[in-house]
């Protein structure tokens, strides 16, 4: 016993309805008003050429498989900064005032369910990374990165910080991954699980560490060294629990607000008033 294909069935039916003895033309065996043949063998192209256009508009996609057509791609859902504080974590490092697309370096952080979701954005062209670590300085962190390939995609990537030098680790917790390189900036979103199984290149994020922020250049889809000699750190350890607006000024506009350079302002201006003896 064997099972046909939904056309070959609806063929079947037509051609048993087109036999039927109440139609005197078809007693009369495909033959046209006058006897002639001619009716039968139109009809039939007419069912063929039906046939193949209903299976190529239905079943075939444009390459010829047999499923339809991928539905189209969301494009990536810009950063909202309005949340920073209430919803989510934020830290904003560079001009005062800057936003996820603004900053010389943004990172956001929320928990959702049993993982937590990140975002990060630099001004560069090449990689932008997140390093969770116990003591302030690199060396021995577990680092998660968006790398900016030359293809024009940005992927996901999972390092580990032996020393100086970021090694890549073939283990990517990273999940949901997006990413987009638009206005000379690399942007990206992932998801990474809360708890993970102790190991030395991955950290629990329940636990709360300083975290280590650096942007740089990528040849290739490789990271190279980053664009400042000390990147930025958080003063203090972040909890994935606390939804704080962090904002770090870059070097540019932290001159002024040092201590030192205040007294030596004050110092510098009494001198000026009261001039030399």
């Amino acid at each position: 016993m064997f099972l046909l294909h939904p056309l070959l069935q609806i063929s079947v039916l037509l051609d048993a309805v087109s036999a039927s003895p109440t139609d005197d033309n078809v007693l009369r065996a495909g033959h046209g008003e006058h006897g002639e043949p001619g009716h039968e063998e139109h009809h039939k192209d007419s069912y063929s050429t039906f046939a193949s256009e209903f299976l190529e508009s239905r079943y075939l996609s444009d390459e010829g498989y047999p499923f339809p057509a991928a539905p189209p791609v969301d494009p990536f859902a810009r950063i909202k900064v309005s949340d920073c504080g209430i919803t989510k974590g934020c830290i904003r490092y560079g001009k005062p005032g800057c936003d996820a697309e603004t900053c010389d370096y943004f990172l956001s952080f929320r928990r959702i369910g049993t993982d937590v979701e990140f975002e990060m954005s630099a001004d560069t062209d090449g990689w932008v990374a997140v390093g969770f670590s116990s003591d302030k300085k690199m060396g021995g962190d577990d680092v998660m990165g968006c790398v900016h390939d030359d293809n024009g995609r940005v992927r996901i990537h999972h390092f580990y910080n032996v020393g100086q030098w970021a090694k890549e680790i073939k283990r990517n917790p990273a999940r949901d991954e997006e990413g987009i390189f638009e206005n000379n900036r690399v942007t990206c979103r992932f998801k990474r699980p809360l708890h993970v199984p102790r190991e030395e290149t991955l950290v629990d994020l329940h636990l709360s560490w300083y975290y280590l922020f650096a942007w740089g250049p990528a040849i290739q889809g490789s990271i190279t060294r980053h664009d400042i000699d000390s990147p930025p750190v958080s003063d203090r350890m972040i909890s994935i629990y606390k939804y704080e607006d962090i904002f770090m000024p870059a070097t540019a506009y932290q001159t002024f607000s040092s201590p030192f350079c205040l007294l030596l302002i004050v110092a510098l201006t009494f001198y000026l008033l009261m001039g030399t003896p």
